[in-house]
């Protein structure tokens, strides 16, 4: 019998229930999946708080990577025995699950290098990590970046990856350990978030320049000192609300604390396009397999303890990328 984790009603962890499933077979553009590992990511609570809307009863998680079973007529990009991971939004919940049905549009085969368990701690952190750095804006070596989190999953990729491009980063963390994390990562430069002064300590960090862009996953509790440590014309990226939502605020502001730019991406619109996806995840396992960027599973939960992962997560205590491992149905 097939497992997944569900909740009926939205709140706190407590809501997640282990349950029984009946898993049957494929339809149209469909395949069943056998999880090996599946993903735990902040967006996972916002569906169990209800941050983000869904019908109940449902199931949550959006990452997983696992072995093709049995595909449904039309699917032409996967076969059965394939190893593959994805990564989405509505189109992927239900992710805590030993066994699935989902659509074939959002699998992704993987390279022999890249184990399930590491695509399931990366696919959504490392696609996160392409587009920031490779879409959003044209970097350029010697820009500088200030990183929310940056000892947490998408955190330690970015940090990374921007090395390679040549960037330096200043990253937020909020302990002396998660700072060793970042910097072992390729963090330059930290601020201690809950006893400094961001904007301040970035400003003395780039002698009064301010940097090129943020990189913000907290959300309302950083959103003003985020736009205070930009550059006149930099770029303000708010890719997360950990802290609350960022409260309505006038756009005469982002004039006034010079000619700033703002967007909320989100990962699903650059990945929409199947050529765009291909090539972001070709260049993101390349990078790892070849160990130029380091994948760190730092915490590894059973499936069936989903609510203590939740509860880990979202008091501050994982560095790293976080998974669950998946026992056989």
């Amino acid at each position: 019998m097939a497992h997944a984790i569900r909740f009926h009603e939205t709140g706190g962890p407590d809501v997640l229930r282990w349950e029984s499933i009946e898993v049957g077979r494929p339809g149209a553009g469909e395949v069943r999946i056998r999880h090996a590992a599946v993903g735990l990511n902040f967006a996972d609570t916002y569906f169990r708080s209800g941050l983000y809307p869904v019908p109940l009863p449902s199931g949550i998680g959006v990452e997983a990577a696992g072995i093709v079973e049995a595909i449904g007529d039309g699917v032409a990009n996967v076969a059965v025995g394939d190893r593959v991971t994805y990564t989405g939004f509505l189109d992927t919940l239900g992710a805590y699950s030993t066994t699935r049905l989902i659509p074939a549009a959002p699998l992704v085969k993987l390279p022999d290098a890249i184990s399930c368990e590491t695509a399931a701690a990366m696919t959504m952190r490392g696609l996160t990590s392409a587009y920031l750095l490779r879409r959003i804006r044209a970097f350029r070596e010697g820009d500088t970046i200030l990183l929310h989190a940056a000892a947490g999953g998408v955190g330690l990729i970015v940090s990374q990856w921007a090395r390679l491009l040549g960037l330096k980063v200043i990253g937020t963390v909020s302990s002396e350990a998660k700072a060793e994390v970042a910097r072992a990562h390729g963090c330059d430069q930290v601020v201690f978030y809950r006893r400094e002064d961001v904007a301040a300590r970035v400003r003395e960090m780039t002698d009064g320049k301010g940097v090129d862009a943020v990189f913000d996953s907290v959300g309302k509790d950083t959103f003003e000192g985020s736009l205070n440590s930009l550059k006149r014309r930099g770029l303000m990226v708010c890719v997360g609300t950990a802290s609350g939502p960022i409260p309505p605020f006038n756009p005469q502001l982002l004039a006034l604390k010079g000619s700033l730019f703002l967007t909320r991406p989100a990962l699903a619109d650059y990945i929409a396009d199947p050529a765009e996806k291909a090539a972001l995840a070709d260049e993101l396992f390349g990078h790892v397999a070849a160990g130029r960027i380091k994948i760190e599973i730092n915490q590894r939960y059973p499936l069936n303890d989903a609510a203590q992962a939740h509860r880990d997560l979202e008091s501050g205590k994982t560095t790293g990328s976080s998974i669950f491992t998946v026992e056989g149905d």
